[in-house]
């Protein structure tokens, strides 16, 4: 899954790596983001995740070879009209709702929408998928009961004699979590980047851990020493209680680096830990270098990422600023360069 720019990281670059690494498809959120992949040269398959109803996008769908998503029966007539033709009816997949309460229509109805679907000529079902809620819960309970569902409407189109098309419903949590799951595909979105989902399913795996892909590095654009009593940044959220040797780092909120941080976050410097102070900025952050001698504007700060032996990771982030490590990723803007250090 390489939607919202392959979760910060580079829609284009992950989408080459991924698929030289052995995947088969990709999935996107939008119309242009496939066509952004498109326009690169990507060639591999690749499923819109999202809901598209508008005629133009149908088309640029037809256009680009790209595959959508159906969630409902007026959306499936108007695919119908747009795509396809008799002698080669369009690739379309069917999203089921099986306790998500988002995109798909409902389990209990989904037969009847697939047979629907399935009566058009100008249309043929490349997939049947589903996505589990809680499959990161250390509690299974709810992500098995929508699998049951999942399974029901599978069996009923069994027992009707239908075709049954490749099925899937695993995202990350759900693929490392039970092998069951995973049926003809496996989606497979965070733990791509080298993350686990949850702290629960990390503690699953003692060996053979994912190791985070990202990491942010920004440069000392400045050293300077401020004395006792001298108020950093905006707001004077911080007022330095000793003389004080400031090191301002060319990153800010701009660039991803949530302001919410400000004066609880640490960076990483010669791998040893150092306080960020004062309000982060638009395009730059205060970090308390006093401890740590002569450094110089060019150094190298690790905002995210490992330098020596200590790490930072989106996790940390996130529990510092009480969300998930996903918003963290996609929060990097596209200002920053990725590199790729292979």
């Amino acid at each position: 899954v390489v939607k919202a720019d392959a979760y910060g990281h580079g829609a284009v670059t992950v989408a080459r790596t991924v698929l030289a690494a052995g995947a088969h498809w990709l999935g996107v959120a939008t119309v242009p983001e496939g066509i952004e992949l498109r326009e690169n040269g990507i060639s591999a398959p690749i499923l819109v995740l999202g809901a598209v109803n508008a005629a133009d996008e149908m088309r640029a769908i037809a256009h680009w070879q790209l595959q959508p998503t159906l969630t409902n029966p007026h959306q499936a007539m108007g695919a119908a009209k747009e795509l396809g033709n008799s002698e080669h009816p369009y690739p379309v997949h069917l999203k089921i709702d099986t306790g998500m309460s988002r995109l798909g229509v409902g389990w209990e109805s989904a037969v009847s929408f697939i047979q629907q679907v399935q009566e058009l000529p100008n249309l043929v079902i490349a997939s049947i998928y589903s996505h589990f809620a809680t499959a990161d819960d250390p509690d299974p309970m709810f992500m098995y009961q929508q699998h049951e569902r999942f399974i029901t409407v599978v069996n009923q189109l069994q027992q009707n004699g239908d075709r049954q098309p490749c099925l899937h419903i695993a995202n990350s949590a759900a693929t490392l979590r039970d092998s069951t799951l995973h049926h003809n595909r496996v989606r497979i979105g965070l733990a791509t980047y080298g993350l686990y989902p949850s702290l629960h399913v990390q503690d699953q795996f003692k060996e053979n851990r994912l190791r985070p892909v990202m990491q942010i590095k920004a440069r000392i654009t400045q050293v300077k020493l401020v004395g006792t009593g001298t108020g950093v940044s905006y707001g004077r959220q911080f007022v330095t209680q000793r003389p004080t040797s400031l090191a301002i780092v060319g990153i800010g909120y701009a660039d991803g680096v949530p302001r919410n941080l400000s004066n609880k976050m640490m960076v990483l410097l010669r791998g040893e830990w150092v306080r960020q102070v004062g309000a982060i900025t638009m395009d730059m952050l205060m970090i308390d270098v006093t401890d740590l001698p002569e450094v110089q504007p060019g150094e190298v700060v690790t905002v995210l990422g490992t330098d020596g032996s200590n790490h930072i990771s989106a996790h940390d982030w996130a529990m510092l600023l009480g969300t998930i490590p996903w918003e963290i990723l996609c929060g990097f803007k596209h200002r920053l360069p990725r590199i790729n250090m292979d």
